[in-house]
């Protein structure tokens, strides 16, 4: 029985509380505001991914294969 409560209150506090922004989001009319959180998201992917890149590039230059 408290496991269950547990995981009702996480799925409580996922619905309720963290996805609240995107339920606003998802009500706006303007579909440029709507995808803005999505952009945002790829530019960071993006950044990570060349960031990562150039590491394993300065780790293989150094001779560590």
């Amino acid at each position: 029985m408290i496991a269950n409560n547990i995981f009702k209150a996480i799925g409580d506090f996922c619905t309720d509380v963290l996805f609240a922004p995107y339920n606003s989001i998802r009500s706006m009319d303007n579909w440029w505001a709507q995808n803005t959180v999505s952009w945002i998201f790829i530019v960071i992917t993006f950044i990570a991914f060349f960031y990562w890149i150039g590491e394993i590039r300065k780790y293989k230059k150094a001779g560590n294969e």
